[in-house]
């Protein structure tokens, strides 16, 4: 096919060329949050649910079952999981058939114009969701892949925010800080904080 596009690309490869290997292993994850296989750990981690003896799995993308075998181990953060040499691995192995279909440039890997246009298309076929009514896992996985964290927020708001796949921001608004030290009120505790990443009020659960 043209641009160097062999077959559909997996989630996970959309992944990989529109963000690089953090979002890949984002993507991994979600994908085994999905299955039931891995749940949030503590303090903004993921860790391995374990699984019954005898329950039949089913086969698992090379990224994800790297991941899974790794988060076996010990629960991690994303970025620690990201630069797990396992992880990594998984990701140098699945970066080669990209960059022999041309959606990676040597030496440094980095997408390549035929990448960017074919994730930019996908973006506009596959708008970000309103809400994850009448989607499949695989829906939602393509959502991440393409949005990201904004994905993420829409989809699964709190496991996002608890495994630590998205941040817990704190934003002041100025504009009644300002306020509120003019007219006296303020002090020092005078701004509104907000917590964002949480998808939006906390209702429902993932």
């Amino acid at each position: 096919m043209d641009d160097g596009w062999r077959v559909q690309l997996e989630p996970h490869e959309v992944a990989l060329l529109r963000g690089g290997p953090r979002a890949a292993v984002t993507v991994a994850v979600v994908d085994l949050y999905l299955r039931g296989a891995v749940d949030a750990g503590p303090a903004g981690t993921v860790r391995a649910r374990r699984s019954e003896p005898g329950t039949a799995t089913t086969a698992l993308p090379p990224l994800a079952e790297a991941v899974r075998w790794t988060l076996d181990e010990e629960p991690l953060g994303i970025r620690k999981l990201t630069r797990h040499p396992d992880v990594r691995l998984a990701v140098a192995l699945m970066r080669i058939p990209l960059a022999e279909d041309g959606l990676l440039r040597y030496p440094l890997l980095g997408p390549t114009r035929a990448a960017r246009r074919r994730v930019r298309l996908l973006r506009e076929l596959h708008p970000l969701p309103a809400s994850r009514r009448g989607l499949t896992a695989e829906d939602r996985l393509l959502a991440v892949a393409l949005h990201d964290v904004a994905a993420l927020r829409v989809l699964l708001p709190r496991f996002a925010l608890r495994a630590g796949l998205v941040e817990r921001v704190e934003v002041a608004d100025k504009g009644m800080l300002k306020h509120s030290r003019r007219d006296g009120r303020g002090g020092s505790g005078g701004g509104m904080a907000y917590y964002c990443g949480g998808g939006g009020g906390g209702g429902g659960s993932d």
